[in-house]
């Protein structure tokens, strides 16, 4: 990149992924972190919760990780700048590791709410909800195939993050559509219409970014299998 020059808008996107991939390859909580947001998200579809409390969740979920994220920057930050023992480095890091702290009760706080009343009460028919709200178990579909995205590029340290890499997170994006698609529309009298357009539209992603030289044939077989398989048994679960 030229200097002075600013980043494109995909090697802004890069950027930024390259610092969620980096706290993930590098620090154990955040790596709990994701794991817990990952048995959020699923618990969330297993009691059925409502729009505005998986709105809640997410943010809250957001708010851990963001907390992190600052907390490993500051650090980092604080470790470059000084060499030797200083008591306002030390203040510094632990105030960030407070505010990090307080971002991880308020969560727990928020899933309590949330969780507590359908923890109390299973004999609730929470299926029955999960089934008439297939717009939010897209969005958890879709929020896990990318959460996973990230966390094999992280684990595998291959390629950046929407420039080469295993697996392809744009393959994996357009195939969980298309297999939501293919659900929600399973009654309709255009099913099978709808289903090949989103299909053949999944394709043609997986094929520029093949004929770009950012991933391989292997790398964008194992987005789009990952992408469908992650929506599929979310659907059969919880939609069947």
């Amino acid at each position: 990149m030229n200097v002075g020059r600013s980043p494109s808008v995909l090697q802004s996107f890069n950027f930024a992924f390259e610092g969620i991939i980096h706290v993930l390859r590098t620090q154990r909580n955040m790596r709990i972190h994701f794991a817990i947001a990952v048995a959020v998200l699923v618990a969330a579809l297993a009691v059925g919760v409502r729009r505005l409390e998986l709105v809640a969740l997410l943010i809250a979920i957001s708010f851990v990780l963001i907390a992190e994220m600052l907390n490993t920057a500051l650090e980092a930050g604080i470790d470059v700048a000084t060499t030797s023992f200083d008591p306002l480095a030390k203040l510094a890091k632990d105030i960030s590791a407070g505010a990090v702290l307080i971002a991880t009760v308020n969560a727990v706080a928020v899933g309590y709410l949330v969780f507590v009343e359908r923890i109390k009460d299973p004999s609730s028919r929470v299926l029955d909800e999960i089934r008439e709200g297939p717009a939010e178990l897209t969005l958890i579909a879709l929020v896990l195939t990318t959460v996973i995205v990230i966390a094999a590029k992280a684990y595998t340290g291959r390629g950046r993050p929407l420039s080469g890499g295993l697996p392809s997170g744009h393959a994996a994006v357009a195939f969980a559509g298309w297999m939501a698609a293919t659900y929600i529309l399973g009654d309709s009298t255009h099913w099978f219409l709808i289903s090949s357009l989103t299909f053949i539209m999944a394709l043609l992603v997986a094929q520029t970014r093949i004929e770009s030289g950012i991933h391989s044939f292997l790398e964008v077989l194992s987005g789009g299998v990952l992408g469908a398989l992650v929506t599929l048994v979310l659907f059969q679960v919880f939609w069947s």
